[in-house]
């Protein structure tokens, strides 16, 4: 759904390659996906952008959210599933790891009050940890990495992982990701950054994986053009795009 990002990098006005740049490929809102199955449909982090990147999709079902982590550029749109709850007259199931629950609740308090307000956001909170669990007919396995000294949750859905926000991968969690035909691993920019993965250094990760296939998200700005960025990428790596659709 979204490939970009605002962690990390200051939110001001500029005339920038990127931001004036006339390639769709260049317009990067902020970091999520949507995973469909025949029967199951669920996204990974509803960012600020969420609402307009569901409209963009044409979504028309939502059985569930998954939260990587607690930070805003991936929690604050969270209060736009209520007109799925209204489309679909039911809640939406929310699977988070405890930090990020807390978060939500603080942060969507009125949706889990005793005396809820019609309209509210409708959820079922489901606190999860590094076990395996399904949703729908989609099995998901918890991979935890490290955002600096933060505690982020990957994904693995089949051969498919996803993982944001991550500077660091402990050697028992690599094992789970190892197999997985697609990677989407965060590459924030060239230079170094304290909680984010450089290019270099995702680059570096797929390879020690062996995965065949690889997406870089999570892209600022500074990382520069995509078309420029693409074709200075080794084989079988390439930059996400925002609308990017894969078939596993």
């Amino acid at each position: 759904m979204g490939t970009g990002t605002s962690s990390g990098v200051p939110m001001i006005a500029c005339d920038c390659q990127v931001c004036s740049s006339p390639d769709k490929k260049d317009k990067r809102l902020r970091s999520s996906i949507l995973v469909q199955s025949a029967a199951t449909t669920l996204v990974v982090d509803t960012g600020p952008d969420f609402r307009y990147q569901m409209l963009r999709a044409k979504v028309k079902n939502l059985d569930a959210v998954l939260f990587t982590h607690p930070h805003k550029d991936h929690l604050a749109g969270l209060d736009d599933v209520r007109a799925f709850n209204y489309l679909l007259q039911r809640p939406i199931d929310v699977y988070a790891d405890s930090l990020t629950e807390e978060a939500v609740r603080r942060d969507f308090y009125y949706a889990f009050t005793d005396t809820k307000y019609p309209g509210i956001p409708e959820l079922n909170m489901h606190t999860i940890n590094m076990e395996p669990f399904v949703v729908g007919d989609i099995p998901v396995i918890p991979v935890q990495v490290w955002h600096m000294r933060m505690s982020v949750l990957g994904f693995r859905f089949g051969d498919f992982t996803y993982i944001t926000d991550a500077n660091r991968i402990d050697a028992a969690e690599r094992e789970k990701i190892k197999g997985s035909q697609v990677l989407v691993l965060n590459a924030l920019r060239r230079e170094k950054h304290i909680s984010h993965f450089t290019l270099d250094e995702a680059v570096e990760v797929i390879r020690e994986l062996g995965i065949p296939q690889a997406y870089l998200t999570h892209i600022s700005h500074q990382l520069g053009l995509h078309a420029e960025v693409e074709a200075s990428l080794p084989a079988g790596i390439h930059l996400a795009y925002d609308g990017l659709q894969l078939q596993m």
